[in-house]
């Protein structure tokens, strides 16, 4: 399995424009999906196999965290009836999601004795967690090289979200399919800053 990398897949605009950015450079992958407790995980899931090449439907690895935030208040766990509460950027917080998401692919990645993962993560304008600037992703990055053999690839990073769809149309990925929310579980919000952000780039395509 040594000749194929890590990809950290979400259903998202940005993870499934990296499915198929990769495939374009010829580079082959494994999906791997983190069930950490998030409301939408059922319809993330669908989502992620409606949006997959068909070559890589049946390729998804699916890893199991979700009793970590078994006792958490944030929204993207507990959802919120969005008719009656009124939720800010605080309220969707989750700690350290990001750390554990990297280091267990690095982990899951190890054991297969594959040496690269990539990950869909830019430096979202909108986002309010300290575990999503470019500064975090870009010492984890530096961490995980120096104390293991893995390598984490981020190469939407310094992009937009608009640049980000801008590479899904050239590839030809199927974004207008995707699925980001982080406040509600099957409809999107449209008012969370995953939504905010995956509507205006679509808006300005």
């Amino acid at each position: 399995m040594n000749n194929k990398v890590i990809l950290l897949a979400s259903g998202g605009l940005d993870s499934t424009t990296m499915a198929y950015w990769l495939l374009d450079k010829g580079i082959d992958f494994i999906p791997l999906f983190i069930k950490y407790g998030q409301h939408c995980v059922d319809t993330e899931l669908e989502t992620l196999k409606s949006v997959l090449p068909k070559t890589h439907i049946d390729k998804i690895e699916i890893i199991d965290i979700s009793s970590v935030y078994k006792y958490s208040n944030s929204k993207f766990i507990n959802e919120a009836n969005l008719w009656e509460e009124e939720i800010t950027a605080d309220d969707l917080y989750i700690p350290y999601r990001n750390i554990l998401i990297l280091t267990l692919a690095a982990s899951f990645a190890q054991s297969l004795k594959i040496n690269e993962v990539y990950s869909a993560f830019i430096n979202s304008n909108h986002a309010k967690e300290i575990d999503c600037s470019k500064e975090f992703f870009s010492r984890m990055e530096m961490m995980l090289g120096e104390y293991g053999a893995i390598k984490i690839k981020m190469p939407f990073l310094e992009m937009t979200k608009f640049e980000v769809a801008q590479i899904g149309i050239n590839v030809k990925a199927p974004i207008g399919k995707t699925f980001s929310c982080q406040a509600s579980s099957e409809i999107p919000c449209g008012a969370c800053p995953n939504c905010v952000d995956r509507l205006e780039a679509l808006n300005n395509l």
